[in-house]
Formats: structure tokens, sequence, C-alpha cells
């Protein structure tokens, strides 16, 4: 967390406009909403998963993985993870078959850090959701990565995570379009 600026050095703006309240805006209504989940304690803590960690927050009464708000699931560059493993299950299996599915699907902004998708590569190995072995051909040698039962178990986990930050983000539009159509005016947006 940041420190904070100190009042007195806080930079001078010609204009500022005055700050929007989110909570000002009632929830949009769900058309459907989904039933609550039937949390089992007893499969959540059964199983932590992949490597004890768990990604979900807990699980429904068939033991799929679910996940409810936007908690940060873990390290640095874990956010990663999910996009590599799904890249793996979806056939990619050398490192720069993964770098160039990542970069088509614009994964960055910018250019995608290789080293990155290494490390997460590494990290998943040690963790047991991913395998590689060294595979020979016409040129140099190259490592060949293959998803495990434990990497396909996390990916339903990390689904479940995605799917819920889908859900946060599609609430947060639709409040934000329900706003702004109350609020006419100048927008930033196109």
């Amino acid at each position: 967390m940041a420190p904070r600026r100190p009042a007195a050095q806080k930079p001078v703006v010609a204009e500022e406009r005055p700050a929007r309240a989110l909570h000002a805006v009632p929830p949009p209504i769900a058309q459907n909403p989904a039933p609550p989940p039937v949390v089992l304690p007893s499969a959540a803590a059964a199983d932590p998963g992949p490597a004890g960690l768990a990604i979900a927050t807990s699980r429904d009464e068939s033991g799929a993985p679910i996940h409810h708000g936007w908690s940060q699931v873990a390290t640095h560059h874990r956010w990663l993870e999910p996009f590599v493993l799904m890249a793996l299950a979806s056939g990619c299996a050398h490192g720069y078959a993964i770098v160039g599915l990542l970069t088509e699907i614009r994964i960055t902004d910018g250019s995608l850090d290789v080293g990155q998708v290494y490390r997460s590569l590494r990290d998943l190995e040690q963790a047991g959701q991913v395998e590689s072995t060294w595979t020979t051909g016409s040129g140099p040698a190259r490592r060949e990565y293959t998803i495990t039962e434990v990497g396909s178990r996390a990916l339903d986990e990390w689904a479940a995570v995605m799917k819920e930050r889908q859900r946060l983000i599609g609430e947060f539009d639709a409040a934000y379009l329900a706003w702004l159509t109350r609020h006419p005016g100048p927008s930033l947006l196109p």
C-alpha cells in the first residue's frame, strides 16, 4: 500500500470534478438470480486445492468449485497461471507456443514478459499441476509441457474464480451504465 501524500503536496488541478459515490447507485436487479450455492465445509476442507493452496473459496453440493468475491488468490505472477493452464489444456505444449497464444489473446497491453510465463510454468510444475519433458527433433531440444490431473482440478477452480469476476464486472458495468443514464453530460467513454 502506497503511503499517503500530505495534503500540502497535493497537485493543483485547474478544474476538479466532483467525486461520484458508487454507493449512490442502486444495485441492478438480476434477471435470473442464481440460487445460493450449497457450501459443504467438509468438501472444501478435504480438498484445499493443488499443493495445499485453495483457489476457489468453496464447493457446491456436487463438489464443483465455486468462488465468491474478487479476493486475491495469491502471489505476484499467479494471475497468469489460469491462462497458462488453459493454453496447455488447449493443446499448447512448448513455452513459446504458450507465449504465442497469450500474445494473440492480448493478455497484456504491451509486450508479454516471457520470463514471467516460464516462472509460472516452473511454479505450476513444482505444484504438480504441470509436467515437462525434453523433446528432440530436427532442431534444438525443447521442453514440452503437459497439464496433469492436479492441474485440471486447478483449472476448474480458476474457472470458478473467473466466472465470479465476470459476474462482478457485469454488476459494476450495469451500475455504471445506469449512473450514466441518470447523469448525462460529458463522458470519457466514446
